[in-house]
């Protein structure tokens, strides 16, 4: 064992790791190789085994979070982090994180405040809400949604509905956390008013509405408009909450909004719409970080305020540093600045124009490359399958599989995607700074 630990070879990933994760990587290694021995295996060497440690630790260091190149083509990846910050919430997060904030206290006054009053109100002004509470996500904003209207109660959903999301993340189960029953209405594929009508009781505490995510129903399909079941809930006094998802609070470029696919409601045409309360993400088409948010009549937000679990989903003071920067860009109309709007703004001929460059720059290396259409995606969930026209570089006559390792396991990691045989680098993810990361990215790749 210490022979193994103390080679020399492994000095860097001692003084990284640490010695006493390095000898616990050792101690299995030493097992597997005892067991295959025993099983009629071929002895490993001292050198062997100091070599798959070496491999082990290396894959340890690499597991954590590391930035990489987004050149899959889909903006709001789930897999790599979704919205990019803008630049000021990055500076204003280094500038809170740094020291003391006024994360809790008025300055005016010198008296304790509410923890993220300001973005909550700047945020309610935005979308014209009445008030907005802010929890860690939106799967918390339903879950408080749902826990204080509803604890003990009847929830009504349409049986369409009633999906399961990334991460496990069901409606069904969800409800239940909450203390509220479900209430099925409809069929799968059609629900109607008078559905949710008839299954309205003394027990029931309010109809929900989810967003389908990336489930779909096509062909012989009808469920009602939001202001239809707005309607119905107004007239029997009980609440509608609407489950939004993406947070879009502006509209979206031509080019994606006419896409049927991409027909996403606003949070604000969701309030104008007759939903009480709307709960959405703040870390997906609204741009800003993992966050999520309720926004609808005041009187219901302050009582998801006043409820205990609300301090238990509450946002840090990083998160909200960075919320009050994104609402900031949003007040001054300054949608370049949050960068899933400039990604979605970027113009074809641009992008051509880049993906050329890249081939230029990658000389000989690049002959068996070309530039392409591709088609992107918005992604995250809500708009998952909306497509975002885009340019592609496209690489053949090496075998994508490897090529694509090859790449993500460079420094920095470039994240391309195989298709047809071949790899593509999608330009509508990638930023027009990291142009020359993905050139020398490629030309490593390419030269081995």
């Amino acid at each position: 064992m210490d022979r193994v630990v103390d080679a020399p070879e492994l000095s860097g990933v001692r003084g990284t790791l640490g010695k006493k994760a390095v000898t616990a990587l050792a101690r299995s290694v030493i097992a597997e190789a005892r067991s295959a021995a025993l099983a009629g295996g071929s002895p490993a060497t001292l050198a062997e085994v100091v070599t798959r440690v070496r491999e082990r630790a290396e894959a340890r260091l690499r597991a954590g979070l590391t930035p990489v190149i987004n050149a899959t083509g889909v903006i709001l990846h789930t897999n790599l982090g979704r919205a990019p910050l803008p630049k000021a919430s990055i500076e204003r997060i280094a500038a809170t994180a740094g020291g003391y904030s006024t994360l809790e206290l008025d300055l005016s006054t010198g008296v304790r405040t509410r923890r993220g009053v300001h973005a909550e109100l700047g945020l309610a002004e935005l979308v014209g809400a009445g008030d907005v509470v802010l929890v860690n996500n939106n799967a918390a904003a339903v879950m408080l949604a749902l826990s204080t209207l509803a604890a003990g109660r009847e929830v009504i959903v349409s049986r369409g509905e009633l999906v399961e999301i990334g991460g496990g993340f069901r409606i069904p189960d969800v409800l239940a956390r909450s203390g509220a029953r479900l209430v099925e209405v409809g069929t799968t594929n059609r629900t109607r008013v008078d559905d949710y009508a008839r299954a309205i009781g003394e027990r029931t505490a309010c109809l929900l509405r989810v967003h389908p995510s990336n489930f779909k129903i096509s062909g012989f399909a009808e469920r009602p408009a939001l202001s239809e079941l707005a309607s119905l809930a107004q007239s029997r006094r009980i609440p509608l909450v609407k489950d939004l998802g993406g947070g879009l609070v502006v509209d979206l470029p031509a080019s994606v909004a006419d896409s049927e696919l991409a027909r996403e409601p606003s949070v604000q045409a969701c309030l104008r719409a007759g939903a009480d309360l709307v709960c959405f993400s703040l870390d997906k088409l609204f741009g800003g970080p993992q966050a999520g948010a309720v926004a609808g009549r005041a009187e219901l937000v302050k009582a998801l305020r006043d409820d205990p679990m609300a301090r238990a989903l509450r946002l840090d003071k990083l998160a909200l540093a960075a919320v009050e920067a994104v609402l900031d860009a949003y007040r001054r109309g300054a949608l370049s600045e949050i960068p899933v709007h400039a990604l979605l703004a970027a113009s074809l001929d641009g992008l051509a124009r880049r993906v050329d460059e890249w081939r230029a720059a990658l000389g000989e290396l690049g002959a068996a490359s070309e530039t392409v259409q591709s088609e992107g995606a918005i992604g995250g969930g809500t708009l998952a399958e909306a497509p975002v026209a885009s340019v592609a570089l496209r690489i053949t006559g090496r075998p994508p599989e490897i090529l694509a390792e090859r790449l993500r396991s460079g420094s920095p990691a470039v994240i391309g995607r195989v298709v047809d045989g071949a790899l593509l680098l999608d330009a509508r993810s990638v930023f027009p700074e990291e142009d020359r990361l993905i050139v020398a990215a490629l030309r490593r790749a390419l030269a081995e």
